[in-house]
């Protein structure tokens, strides 16, 4: 498994694109991988026949971990593999002479199986395989580890025992909380995989190491709608993609952003690293899938070109081609929980970012104007901060800004172009 982008420790293979006996020439993609950032092709490192797939679809590899064995012209099957320090790992062959294919294959183990069953004191001779001809799998070592390091293929006396001058190991504890559920006739068990594991395990970070605070302002839109629905049409026609509201709002962001960047910044432990680029951050969502890419240098593009980044970045998510540069980057995040109708929430902050934006729906709402109701167009708001480098006054003051810029968004005063 190759490293697929900055801070990627793993991959899930959604499918192989090639099958045993197939001929692959040197950087054909042989398999597409999701991670945590992005879905991608994997390419092969060699020119030659693919013998053996060593790790199933849906199955979570390790970078450096062995995924299949390529036979080279004029030598010996290939399978680069390496641990995390990059160095080079020996597999484990079945010896020749008189062992079935089936006894061969399970005693072929991957360096990820390897770690696991040595950290835990786990003896694989006494592991049932699920995978290929009887082959352990990763899911096979994390499933003994769950049942409390034990395997039903032996008894407890069986178990090796520490011996009187060796002193029993601490165990270690879990990070992962277990809970036993209750279900009933016709439920459905869905594996947390893919995209879904890399959300949870993002969203119990933020959540449990981030101290979120939350701030809300209205903003009276009416000309900012007004201005936006009489060009849409003549926008669509000439540049071929549509003009949206989110575009007008990830502007007005980036430009607040660049006058208060405290805002676009991370906590690093001992420090506190304010960012001189501002990357917008966006949610897209695919399906069941949400992927945040990133619009570079927001604050140096118009309307227009945000725009263009925005219709760019939800192709590719719905079509699967969203790179790993697409998604790295980001500093601040603006997320677009209006298009589905919401009017208030508070976002869980995209870590190691410092804040997030979310715009909600904007709804006619009746407003008092000197003394008279009016029907305005009105939208919501609201941010969430890491309360260890934000405070309420620069926040409030930073909303009260976004607040004017929006407010005065017209066709007078701001060009598309």
């Amino acid at each position: 498994m190759p490293q697929l982008g900055e801070s990627v420790t793993e991959g899930t293979i959604s499918q192989w694109l090639v099958k045993p006996g197939d001929h692959v020439n040197k950087y054909d993609p042989i398999a597409e991988v999701m991670t945590d950032k992005v879905n991608a092709e994997v390419p092969s490192s060699f020119t030659g026949t693919l013998t053996e797939i060593a790790a199933e679809e849906g199955e979570t590899v390790a970078v450096g971990d062995l995924m299949c064995y390529i036979e080279v012209a004029g030598g010996d099957s290939v399978a680069p593999a390496s641990d995390e320090t990059g160095k080079d790992v020996d597999r484990q062959e079945a010896p020749s002479g008189g062992k079935s294919e089936e006894t061969a294959m399970k005693k072929r183990y991957s360096p990820a199986v390897m770690r696991l069953a040595q950290e835990n004191d786990i003896q694989l001779d006494q592991v049932e395989g699920s995978g290929k001809g009887g082959r352990i799998t990763r899911k096979d070592i994390e499933k003994v580890i769950a049942a409390g390091g034990t395997t039903d293929q032996r008894d407890d006396q069986a178990m090796p025992q520490p011996s009187r001058t060796e002193k029993a190991k601490p165990q270690q504890p879990s990070t992962e909380t277990r809970q036993e559920v209750q279900t009933c006739r016709g439920a459905k068990e869905i594996p947390v995989t893919g995209v879904r594991k890399a959300i949870a395990n993002n969203m119990v970070k933020a959540k449990t190491e981030i101290p979120h605070a939350w701030m809300m302002v209205e903003v009276d839109v009416t000309n900012l709608v007004k201005y936006r629905n009489s060009v849409k049409k003549q926008f669509k026609q000439e540049e071929g993609f549509g003009l949206t509201f989110f575009a007008f709002f990830v502007k007005a962001v980036a430009k607040a952003l660049k006058e208060f960047p405290q805002l676009n910044s991370s906590w690093a432990g001992d420090k506190i690293i304010q960012h001189k680029d501002v990357n917008i951050s966006i949610a897209v969502a695919k399906e069941q899938e949400l992927f945040v890419p990133v619009i570079k240098a927001a604050d140096e593009k118009s309307i227009k070109g945000i725009a263009k980044d925005i219709h760019g970045l939800a192709s590719k998510a719905r079509n699967g081609k969203l790179t790993a540069q697409d998604m790295e980057g980001g500093t601040f995040t603006v997320n677009n929980t209006g298009s589905f109708g919401s009017v208030q929430s508070m976002g869980v902050i995209n870590y190691p970012q410092a804040a997030i934006l979310q715009v909600e729906s904007i709804v006619k709402r009746p407003v008092i104007i000197e003394d008279m109701f009016a029907a305005r167009d009105m939208v919501n708001l609201c941010l969430s901060l890491d309360h260890r480098v934000l405070d309420g006054l620069i926040c409030g003051q930073f909303l009260a800004r976004l607040k004017e810029i929006l407010e005065n968004t017209n066709s007078e005063n701001t060009p598309i172009y």
